[in-house]
């Protein structure tokens, strides 16, 4: 089968040879990925790099690749949302599966490992601030991945289901998907230290996560709903913003990934860690160590 040619308008490619968003060569990606929103976070995981091989700031896009424990890891941060997500995945896919001189797919697919290191909010007793979560599947208020082809085949249907009927769910916002985490990596990620469950990922900060503040919420109950929630003997764990895009995507495109996130905050409790900065290190630096 004849491989794939993509116009200039479809894949962006600067004028030095780096993709349009990320301005990464395909030279700077290695095979396994760390993800961090916050791009001085990059730094944080990067200081622990026995060297940096190269360095790329744009926009909210913050890039070091270098070597750990003889590891060669590229630290990527995404910014915010699953709208970004959008764009890194599909980014690094193609530094990895598209030759940039002739515009076509390479014959031969390179697999990509990505691990997104993030914060969240607990949504049940036993997950207190300082949780550590494993994201076994997200459930998407974004509605990214129902854009794809091919959705419904990377995704775990009767979830939605059971969980669009437990909600009571609004079809004015949206069908939620559920992005399925590559099991294996949870497995080498997770091992046995990190909480894992299902996670919510959120199309904004506020009200999508049950937030009000000025702004009245379309359903008040939200959360305790979401709290209430258990399917196959797992519970919904967390809130954040792009483990579902993040899982989907690299589904659809042959690739591991995964999210593991600290909670900083817990609904449930009520409670709030803005100190979380210097905690976090200790995740980042046990993914470090088993990526």
């Amino acid at each position: 089968m004849a491989k794939r040619h993509f116009p200039e308008s479809e894949l962006i490619i600067n004028s030095d040879g780096s993709c349009f968003h990320l301005h990464l060569k395909p030279e700077f990606l290695a095979d396994k990925v760390v993800l961090v929103g916050d791009p001085a976070r990059v730094d944080t995981v990067a200081a622990h790099f026995d060297a940096k091989e190269y360095e790329v700031s744009s926009r909210e896009f913050h890039t070091i690749t270098g070597t750990y424990k003889g590891k060669r890891i590229t630290c990527s941060s995404h910014g915010i949302g699953c709208d970004n997500i959008d764009i890194v995945v599909n980014e690094l896919d193609t530094l990895a599966n598209i030759d940039y001189q002739t515009r076509k797919e390479r014959e031969e697919h390179r697999t990509l490992t990505m691990v997104r290191i993030g914060t969240c909010g607990g949504l049940q007793p036993y997950t207190p601030t300082g949780t550590f979560i494993a994201s076994v599947k997200s459930i998407g208020f974004d509605g990214l991945l129902n854009y794809y082809a091919g959705r419904n085949q990377v995704c775990d249907l009767h979830l939605e289901k059971a969980f669009c009927e437990h909600m009571q769910w609004d079809p004015i916002k949206g069908a939620p998907y559920v992005a399925v985490a590559d099991q294996e990596l949870i497995n080498q990620i997770a091992a046995n230290d990190m909480v894992r469950g299902y996670t919510v990922a959120c199309g904004g900060f506020y009200g999508p996560q049950g937030r009000q503040l000025r702004a009245d919420i379309a359903d008040p109950l939200q959360n305790e709903k979401i709290e209430s929630f258990e399917y196959n003997g797992l519970k919904i764990c967390n809130f954040e913003m792009e483990s579902s895009a993040l899982a989907g995507l690299a589904s659809l495109l042959g690739h591991r990934a995964m999210t593991c996130c600290m909670v900083i905050a817990n609904r449930y409790a009520q409670k709030m860690n803005t100190e979380y900065k210097n905690q976090i290190n200790d995740l980042v630096l046990r993914v470090l160590d088993r990526i």
